[in-house]
């Protein structure tokens, strides 16, 4: 007899829990259908009074697909996103729309990971990736771009309160009496409220005196806070174009290439080109967010009392050397990639890719120092706080390889059947498309789909350049 609904019920058609309660499967199923619809998925437990144990999710999944297949693939997507909310190596791959796709690490969580769907992150904080700066150095650079800060520093810089109506004032003669739209006169050297008998020299009936010492540092300070920002986000934003314009070179070498492999030359390998752009997309990735690392690493909103003037002063020589040359390597190896080999005779050609592969070269080298001097001398140096950053690395940003999400009807979930992950391709914007390697060996990922989308593994280093 079935305790739940008191029938004679046979054997056959009873199941028992690993606690040892038995009730037939009718009552399972309207049991766990309930507890399905209320959320639960990972905890059902076990419908007798006072028992505290949970129910086999594989017999939860096999009583409920009897019934309703697509309430159990509601437990299994349930399932799914209950185990990566409470695994902190698993994280879902923030694209929009969402591709469905959760990427899992077995190692440090400050790396930056590539989904199958093609978007590159930071897995730490989920944003676009973003090394060498460190997780918070991005998310304050990113505000302080996108919010109305610098405009506040502007406005302290290059106007004047009214001293009636408070509004801001800008100056456009060289006459130090300024008139506000509200009617009232003042003097710009001073903000007073004046009449407006004046000459070039002196306002009637006024006398000027010297600034209050804190309202002159505070103007002094924003105008050299935005000169200083200015100066890092110019840069920045010069590096960012020049990303994307270069981005656009892979077509036009893919041209280049195919005109030149149809000429009759001794010279048929070109992979010294593809390798030459993938290695340029690397290394501007690295001047582009050095510069916001630089804008805080040696500025006083993080640092200020971790290290003394002189001190900052000589560690920032050291990283801007080290960026300085790299940056005058970089503008070479593009320039040598934009030449028009395929119009070239073959020594020339040569000549252009003894250039490019020696830069590759040195491109390399030079942002494997610049990690180093970032790690152990700058960031390692720290004593008040932890600034971690995702590794530089040669090969790229790691791939994820695919294994399957849903798991199989006779087993619990999940079943982690891994595959190894394929040759990394090169650097692009996050979220963009597939980048075609273009001669570098490459191995195929197998895919396996679940139902919910797919659960990726990033258990292995890529490979490829």
């Amino acid at each position: 007899m079935c305790g739940i609904c008191m029938e004679e019920i046979p054997g056959i058609i009873t199941t028992r829990m690993d606690c040892s309660h038995c009730y037939c499967n009718d009552c399972w199923t309207e049991h766990f259908v309930v507890k399905i619809n209320e959320g639960q998925s990972k905890r059902i437990r076990c419908m007798a009074h006072k028992c505290n144990a949970i129910c086999d999710e594989a017999i939860v999944r096999d009583l409920v697909r009897r019934r309703h297949p697509d309430l159990a693939d509601k437990f299994d997507r349930f399932l799914l996103e209950s185990y990566i909310e409470d695994n902190k190596m698993v994280k879902w791959c923030p694209s929009t729309p969402h591709c469905g796709n959760a990427i899992r690490i077995e190692e440090d969580e400050c790396c930056e990971v590539e989904c199958s769907c093609g978007l590159q992150f930071c897995f730490s904080c989920l944003s676009e990736t973003h090394s060498p700066c460190s997780c918070l150095m991005w998310e304050l650079w990113s505000k302080k771009c996108r919010d109305e800060s610098e405009t506040v520093n502007w406005i302290t810089v290059h106007t004047k309160p009214c001293p009636k109506c408070h509004k801001p004032v800008e100056k456009n003669g060289g006459c130090n009496l300024v008139s506000c739209i509200c009617g009232q006169a003042f003097c710009w050297l001073c903000g007073g409220a004046t009449g407006r008998d004046h000459t070039w020299s002196s306002i009637a009936g006024h006398s000027c005196g010297r600034y209050k010492e804190d309202q002159e540092q505070r103007s002094e300070r924003a105008k050299r806070d935005l000169y200083r920002y200015m100066h890092y986000h110019n840069r920045y934003k010069a590096h960012l174009d020049s990303f994307k314009l270069e981005t656009k070179l892979r077509e036009t070498i893919q041209e280049k290439v195919s005109i030149s492999e149809e000429k009759e030359s001794a010279l048929r390998d070109f992979t010294w080109v593809t390798n030459g752009l993938y290695r340029l997309f690397r290394s501007r990735r690295v001047l582009l967010y050095s510069y916001p690392f630089a804008f805080y690493m040696f500025g006083e909103e993080l640092f200020k009392d971790e290290m003394t003037e002189e001190q900052r002063e000589i560690k920032q020589h050291l990283f801007e050397d080290q960026q300085q040359q790299l940056e005058s390597n970089v503008e070479r190896l593009s320039k040598f990639l934009e030449e028009p080999f395929d119009e070239y005779d073959e020594k020339k050609v040569m000549d252009v890719r003894m250039h490019v592969i020696n830069l590759s070269v040195v491109t390399d080298t030079l942002c494997k120092k610049m990690y180093e001097c970032i790690e152990n001398d700058l960031l390692g140096c720290l004593l008040l706080g932890t600034h971690n950053i995702a590794p530089y690395k040669s090969k790229g940003i790691e791939r994820a390889a695919a294994l399957n999400a849903k798991a199989d009807e006779s087993d619990k979930f999940p079943p982690l059947d891994f595959n190894k992950a394929g040759a990394s391709e090169p650097d692009r914007p996050s979220g963009s498309g597939s980048l075609d390697d273009g001669g570098r060996s490459s191995r195929k990922r197998a895919r396996k789909e679940g139902l919910f989308g797919t659960l990726i593994d990033l258990n292995v280093p890529a490979g490829g350049y």
